[in-house]
């Protein structure tokens, strides 16, 4: 049974002005895919005015609070006290935003205590996932 949880947090935008604006965005984890997490902006908040949805590791969030992780299209890391950076890189640009360090972290206390980082694996049926590829394959 998969279990969704869902959290608003409030994103900054770092662009060339000095003012960073706010862009609502959402953290969600899917207990079905454990091991992602999806980071959602709302089409108002988007270039191309479609909702984005970016998923990535939760391990690379989890190790971007501490220490720059990341090599691919998203990247994380500390900022100052209470902010963490989250880049995303696309073929049209990269956005760079901040957000607060505590709200992640209460994200990811929750994503733990529904699947716990170290069981992971035991979430995945990967006999019926592959059973699934085999047969779109076909």
């Amino acid at each position: 049974m998969s279990t969704v949880i869902e959290q608003p947090v409030e994103a900054r935008l770092v662009a060339a002005s000095p003012r960073m604006p706010s862009i609502p965005a959402s953290l969600c984890y899917d207990s079905e895919d454990p091991f992602a997490v999806r980071m959602t902006f709302p089409a108002p908040a988007t270039l191309e005015g479609v909702d984005v949805c970016w998923t990535f590791a939760r391990e690379l969030l989890t190790a971007g609070l501490d220490a720059p992780e990341g090599k691919g299209d998203v990247r994380v890391r500390p900022y100052g006290y209470d902010r963490t950076v989250l880049e995303f890189h696309a073929p049209e640009g990269t956005a760079v935003i901040h957000v607060r360090t505590g709200e992640i972290r209460r994200f990811l206390e929750a994503t733990g205590d529904l699947v716990s980082a170290d069981l992971e694996h035991l979430r995945l049926d990967l006999d019926q996932d592959l059973a699934d590829l085999m047969r779109d394959a076909c």
